[in-house]
């Protein structure tokens, strides 16, 4: 992954992370690889990719399960016409 010298890693995993959802690879309900994984493949520290995981969450991108793991939630307008 390449990096612009003025944006923050952080950052700009968690906007790979939102371009990949964006593009189908991480489908709502799907688990993402976990943070050791997300660090190789992202070639990013561990603490960088948990900091990306953890504003994804803030945000209500993602969602984790207590031993399960970190998920894709579903688009806003998804659950409303599940009900």
């Amino acid at each position: 992954m390449d990096f612009k010298p003025d944006e923050l890693r952080w950052q700009a995993v968690a906007d790979e992370i939102r371009r990949r959802i964006a593009e189908g690879v991480y489908r709502p309900g799907m688990p993402l690889p976990g943070e050791p994984r997300l660090a190789v493949e992202l070639g990013v520290s561990k603490g960088t990719a948990r900091r990306a995981l953890n504003a994804l969450l803030a945000d209500g991108t993602l969602y984790s399960v207590l031993g399960k793991g970190t998920f894709v939630s579903q688009p806003d307008g998804a659950a409303a016409a599940e009900s």
